[in-house]
């Protein structure tokens, strides 16, 4: 009886022995297709987000075919290149929304919008499809010691140029940087010297712009100049003009006045060829609130600058920001 009990027992512990290996075997061929499938939906996705990329570019070579036509009666004018940096938050669709609808009443603009992401995203992949307007599409991430730590310390900024006063955290950042810097080498890689004629303007997503600024810079040889309205803690940032000789001596700014070049990056336009034929770019390095000065410089001296809007007596660009929003739930189904 015992030596029966005994090889009864013997045969329990090896089926247990061989359930649990089963089991084992089982949940390794589980994982395995867990593992197989989670590559296979990285597969499809990668093959989804070429597809968009593929979809968008057929709609910009439409959009490109339609407005040749337009550029035929546009009577030769440069194509201004309008570089925006973008980033997520509430308003930024009604911010692209508000400068995407100005500039559809520009002829021969191509807008560069530049995501501050890791990838293109569907919000912005969108609102360029139902623009109408030639769009390149670029995305270039900000490095992480240039971003804010904490997004709800930020404060109403009193705008000081493009750097943000003292009381604003973003004064303390260079903003823009990697996006507007991805435009200007798209910039060399696509276009060539004295055969593109155009313009290259700095079009931030937060200003407000009345069409007559674009028709301004179309008279820009090398680097136009004109006044900003609402920056600097005044109602207006302008270029002074000598007036003799009608060129450019000084600046009225609400900070450093004193700056070789103390313009905001929404008060002048360059010659597409200075770009092309230059390596300028901007930097981290720089000192805050120089970006603009020091950019620039690698063009001009500040005698030569072309005062445009009726000598620098017009404003016809405004540094607005739309109101940050309180946001205390979502509404699923709707791209905001």
């Amino acid at each position: 009886m015992e030596r029966s009990g005994n090889h009864c027992e013997m045969r329990i512990k090896r089926f247990a022995y061989w359930f649990t290996g089963l089991a084992i075997v089982v949940i390794i061929w589980k994982l395995c297709l867990i593992e197989s499938s989670v590559d296979n939906l990285q597969s499809i996705r990668k093959i989804l987000d070429f597809h968009k990329d593929q979809l968008e570019l057929t709609q910009q070579q439409l959009v490109f075919l339609e407005n040749l036509a337009k550029k035929k009666s546009a009577g030769g004018l440069p194509t201004i290149y309008a570089v925006t940096p973008t980033y997520w938050r509430h308003v930024q669709k009604a911010e692209l929304t508000r400068i995407s609808q100005t500039l559809r009443l520009v002829p021969n603009v191509h807008w560069i919008v530049i995501e501050d992401s890791e990838t293109k995203t569907d919000l912005v992949r969108n609102l360029i499809a139902e623009s109408g307007l030639v769009v390149t599409h670029l995305h270039a991430k900000t490095p992480p010691f240039e971003q804010l730590k904490d997004k709800k310390k930020e404060l109403e900024a009193v705008t000081c140029g493009d750097a943000e006063c003292l009381q604003d955290p973003r004064w303390k950042r260079h903003r823009g940087v990697e996006q507007r810097n991805a435009a200007l080498k798209w910039l060399r890689s696509n276009l060539q010297v004295n055969k593109n004629n155009g313009i290259v303007y700095f079009m931030d997503d937060d200003n407000t712009y009345n069409v007559k600024v674009f028709e301004e810079m179309a008279k820009v040889k090398k680097v136009g100049v004109w006044p900003v309205g609402l920056v600097g803690g005044l109602n207006a940032e302008t270029p002074i003009l000598d007036e003799k000789s009608g060129k450019v001596k000084g600046y009225k700014s609400g900070w450093k006045a004193d700056r070789p070049f103390a313009i905001d990056m929404a008060g002048f336009a360059i010659n597409l060829d200075l770009i092309l034929k230059s390596e300028a770019s901007f930097s981290y390095k720089m000192e805050k609130g120089y970006q603009e000065s020091e950019f620039l410089s690698y063009f001009i001296k500040k005698e030569e600058l072309e005062p445009l809007a009726d000598n620098c007596t017009k404003v016809y660009v405004w540094h607005t920001r739309t109101e940050k929003p309180v946001v205390n739930g979502v509404v699923p189904g709707l791209e905001v």
